[in-house]
């Protein structure tokens, strides 16, 4: 048996072109800005990703371009204009941030209801209390794969490899909600391998490379790669050893163009949502 492969490339055009019709029939256009500090090359080529997206959507964008050595006063003032420009329906800060800045009261600094990543404690909160909520973009996109296969988490165990507030827990608390039996794991799990084999859908965010081996997989298993890692080469790949898993799992996502894409395209969902709600 040999894997279906999920696409993340097309579902995430799909996703963008749904937000793009519905955006040329607005009078008043959505629009988000996000907060860059430093120049680390990664966060640069985020940036620019979030840039072509908004205008292939017909969102209006801008970034924040700030030096490394900011102080804490200035970026909070940054966020501070953004929350009140009535144009800017969602703010996005590139993290992780320098050291010597306090991500703790940046998050709080941005208004809830202009968290398109869902970040501020108070959506954080509103998700893990099953409330009306903006969704994380990354654990949102998974739960979007899923349905565009057809997969149906209700009544299935889940294995998450990975406890971290973007993922791990985010992706634990949507599972939950449609019914799935949810197991989080992480690198200090005694016996990973045997908590990965009981995972009808097996996720894993954990950034290590080869993590995940084929002796890990329950057969038939979905097998949902999040993780972003660059090998010896620079070759970007994620926890699974995917050649290995492919032959054993049902469906499987590849690194790069699986998980990514649709996270993305999950951002520019929330800026329109954040949009409505402002009454655009």
């Amino acid at each position: 048996m040999s894997a279906v492969v999920m696409d993340g490339k097309a579902l995430a055009a799909k996703i963008k072109e749904q937000v793009r019709l519905q955006v040329a029939g607005m009078e008043k256009k959505p629009g988000m800005a996000m907060v860059l500090v430093g120049e680390d090359p990664a966060g640069q080529v985020y940036e620019a990703g979030k840039r072509k997206d908004c205008q292939q959507c017909g969102i209006y964008y801008e970034t924040y371009h700030l030096p490394e050595d900011v102080p804490q006063e200035e970026i909070l003032d940054v966020i501070h204009f953004l929350n009140e420009r009535e144009g800017i329906d969602g703010i996005l800060v590139q993290f992780p941030l320098p050291r010597h800045l306090d991500e703790r009261a940046v998050q709080l600094a941005i208004r809830p209801d202009k968290d398109v990543d869902c970040v501020h404690p108070t959506n954080v909160g509103d998700l893990t209390l099953g409330m009306e909520s903006f969704w994380p973009c990354t654990p949102a996109g998974v739960i979007r794969l899923l349905a565009e296969y057809g997969i149906d988490p209700a009544f299935k165990n889940c294995t998450m490899v990975g406890r971290s507030n973007i993922v791990g827990k985010p992706q634990a608390m949507l599972l939950l909600r449609q019914d799935c039996t949810v197991t989080v794991c992480h690198t200090k799990t005694p016996d990973l391998a045997a908590e990965c084999r009981r995972g009808d859908i097996l996720i894993t965010a954990a950034g290590r490379i080869g993590l995940i081996t084929a002796d890990m997989v329950k057969e038939g298993a979905v097998v949902i790669d999040v993780a972003v890692n660059r090998d010896a080469n620079g070759h970007l790949c994620g926890d699974v050893d995917y050649a290995s898993v492919a032959e054993k799992a049902s469906y499987i996502t590849p690194v790069p163009g699986g998980v990514g894409p649709v996270t993305r395209s999950i951002l520019m969902e929330n800026t329109l949502l954040a949009a409505k709600r402002h009454g655009k």
